[in-house]
């Protein structure tokens, strides 16, 4: 399961840029023909959406743990 977690943030942190890059171009050229190219676009999303929740849930009990040791 950690490692799952991990796999999330890691795509969601370097992999965000290339996914909406590809899918804001993407949608400017063409439109959706199908579902399986509107599902991925979303899927996506969602993936880095997750990991972005994630990684600011693993920084905030990262500074708290930061901020209960200097006091």
């Amino acid at each position: 399961m950690r490692f799952i977690k991990f796999l999330i943030i890691w795509i969601s942190q370097n992999l965000a840029i290339p996914f909406w890059v590809v899918g804001h171009i993407h949608l400017s050229i063409h439109s959706f023909h199908s579902w399986i190219e509107f599902l991925s676009s979303v899927g996506m999303n969602i993936i880095v959406a997750i990991g972005f929740i994630l990684d600011y849930k693993n920084d905030r009990a990262a500074d708290s743990e930061q901020k209960d040791k200097r006091t």
